[in-house]
């Protein structure tokens, strides 16, 4: 089964596919409307090593309809989005959007979303 994922972060850069998937994602740019970006730090030594970054994004509900993202749709295998769920750490939880293009994909969003 085919599913679709929305990153806006760590998961675009290639070491962290590879890492995580063990290949390059190809994907398509696309934006959500209603949502910005906030710093989160990561606490989780493995991700730090993967994404070589302390502070990565995520992605919170905005009272402003004017907000949005922008990042790229990938498409993943189910076994893809399982791995994907293992390298996002608690702070963050998966649903899904409707983004600009109309096309439905997961996102993960802080987990204290509501």
């Amino acid at each position: 089964m085919k599913h679709y994922l929305f990153s806006y972060g760590t998961l675009q850069l290639e070491k962290v596919q590879l890492e995580t998937f063990g290949r390059e994602l190809r994907g398509k740019q696309d934006t959500l409307k209603g949502y910005q970006l906030k710093d989160l730090v990561i606490m989780d030594k493995l991700v730090i090593e993967k994404s070589g970054k302390e502070i990565h994004p995520v992605a919170m509900k905005s009272k402003n309809p004017d907000d949005k993202i922008t990042g790229v749709i990938f498409e993943l295998s189910e076994q893809e989005l399982n791995e994907s769920d293992k390298y996002e750490v608690s702070d963050y939880k998966r649903i899904l959007e409707t983004f600009e293009s109309g096309n439905k994909a997961w996102i993960y969003v802080a987990s204290n979303h509501e």
